[in-house]
């Protein structure tokens, strides 16, 4: 698997990880700001798989 890959799998995992343990995410309907900022991450590096892929 290449770096661009681990990356996505890695954002993807910790998103994942973070919703099902914050408190805050898991009581109130809208995410917390970490749980923001992982998904912003994880979007990156979903684009970043994208580029990779097409060049």
């Amino acid at each position: 698997m290449s770096a661009v890959s681990d990356a996505l799998e890695d954002a993807r995992t910790e998103y994942e990880q973070h919703l099902r343990g914050c408190r805050q995410c898991r009581a109130d309907a809208a995410p917390c700001a970490v749980a923001k900022h992982l998904w912003r991450l994880y979007n990156k590096a979903r684009r970043d798989r994208l580029r990779a892929e097409s060049a």
